[in-house]
């Protein structure tokens, strides 16, 4: 059977796709945890090299799945041009961005300003897509920036001191935030595996440039047990499944409903490091999860 092609998200008047919200939590679960994982995974492998590894582990996969079920792989020129641009900006920008800006700030705390994108994003799908930027999305928006805001505060003084990394976070944020438009406003001929699975590679051919000139030589037989797993777990699960699954719920939900539904991914990071790497959690860790989940219970849930 043939999986159908990405079609246009029902109105956001109708109930919201039950199959989208289970997806949303995987995503959250999946994403989130990953943050620790791509730390310690970092610890052994040069940043561009382990991106690399990781866009083209996953875009060959999904691309031989899609194969593998009889799926249609070929790009159709209308598809070409839009397919580029989300490419450039779903997954070069994303990673370029996010690459360099890391090197200035701290991981945790840079990953919280890169997922402003549901603020880019609901602006440019009102703009764009001329969704409806109604009450219920706008408290849910801003619930769900002050959870974020709760765990960037503290820090505000040390981004102040490192403008150029926190640009850089910005740039991935709104970058993230254009593909997501671009992706929703086309009507693909492809199917959401082989779709994700060619933005994924072609997305990482430059980032693949950038590792042939500026990383070192990986050596990967002298690595940790420890970074070696999680190496792999950021390479299957999060490369695979979650880029899958995010332009699924693109698919599925309005733009802006499916960038809001981010918001929770870096508050299950920062737990989910306190789990795994031990890095210390708080009150405002707790208050930050609780404002997200009342902002994404006001935009997703119905009566």
């Amino acid at each position: 059977m043939t999986e159908s092609r990405i079609i246009t998200a029902p109105p956001t008047a109708s109930p919201l796709p039950a199959s989208g919200f289970v997806l949303l939590v995987l995503l959250t679960l999946f994403w989130g945890v990953n943050w620790p994982a791509m730390k310690l995974a970092l610890t052994g492998i040069a940043p561009f090299t382990f991106r690399t590894i990781c866009l083209f582990v996953g875009g060959f996969s999904l691309l031989a799945f899609a194969l593998a079920k009889h799926q249609k792989i070929r790009i159709d020129p209308a598809d070409l041009k839009p397919l580029l641009l989300a490419s450039l900006l779903n997954v070069t920008g994303w990673h370029l961005f996010s690459a360099y800006g890391l090197l200035q700030v701290q991981a945790g705390r840079g990953a919280i300003i890169a997922f402003t994108m549901p603020i880019w994003a609901s602006i440019l799908a009102s703009l764009v897509l001329k969704e409806a930027f109604t009450l219920r999305k706008f408290i849910g928006l801003v619930l769900g920036i002050g959870g974020l805001s709760v765990l960037i505060g503290p820090e505000m003084a040390k981004l102040g001191a490192a403008p150029v990394g926190s640009l850089l976070m910005l740039g991935a944020a709104l970058s993230w935030a254009m593909g997501t438009i671009v992706t929703k406003r086309h009507s693909w001929q492809l199917g959401t595996v082989a779709l994700t699975g060619w933005q994924l590679t072609l997305g990482g051919l430059p980032i693949f440039l950038g590792a042939l000139l500026i990383d070192p030589a990986p050596d990967f037989a002298g690595l940790r047990g420890d970074v070696l797993w999680a190496a792999l777990y950021a390479a299957l699960i999060p490369m695979i499944f979650c880029h899958w699954a995010w332009f699924r719920i693109v698919a599925l939900f309005p733009a802006s409903i499916a960038a809001i539904g981010t918001l929770a991914i870096p508050v299950v990071g920062v737990l989910s490091s306190a789990l795994v790497l031990g890095e210390p959690i708080g009150l405002a860790e707790i208050a930050a999860l609780m404002l997200v989940l009342a902002g994404l219970s006001v935009v997703m849930l119905r009566r």
